[in-house]
């Protein structure tokens, strides 16, 4: 599904990239780990305060999305909205 959250995380580019959301700059890092069973995204607004930090996990049995001390609300919004 093309609006699923593990397809959006697959469309970011391994590393450091930059992308826009909600008008504004974000430095972003995404590190995938153990054959694309886990990630790791980082994001940080690069004239402001603001980040966003999350761990997403593929089991046998599900997908977990773990937000690091923010909702996940805030997390899925930023995935969806962000404009690589």
């Amino acid at each position: 599904m093309k609006d699923s959250l593990l397809h959006i995380i697959d469309t970011i580019p391994e590393g450091y990239s930059t992308v826009l959301f909600e008008n504004k700059k974000y430095g972003l890092t995404k590190t995938t780990f153990t054959n694309g069973k886990s990630y790791k995204i980082y994001a940080e607004e690069l004239q402001g305060t603001d980040f966003i930090s999350l761990n997403y996990y593929l089991t046998s049995a599900s997908e977990l999305l773990k937000p690091c001390e923010m909702p996940a609300e805030k997390v899925t919004q930023f995935l969806r909205e962000m404009v690589i």
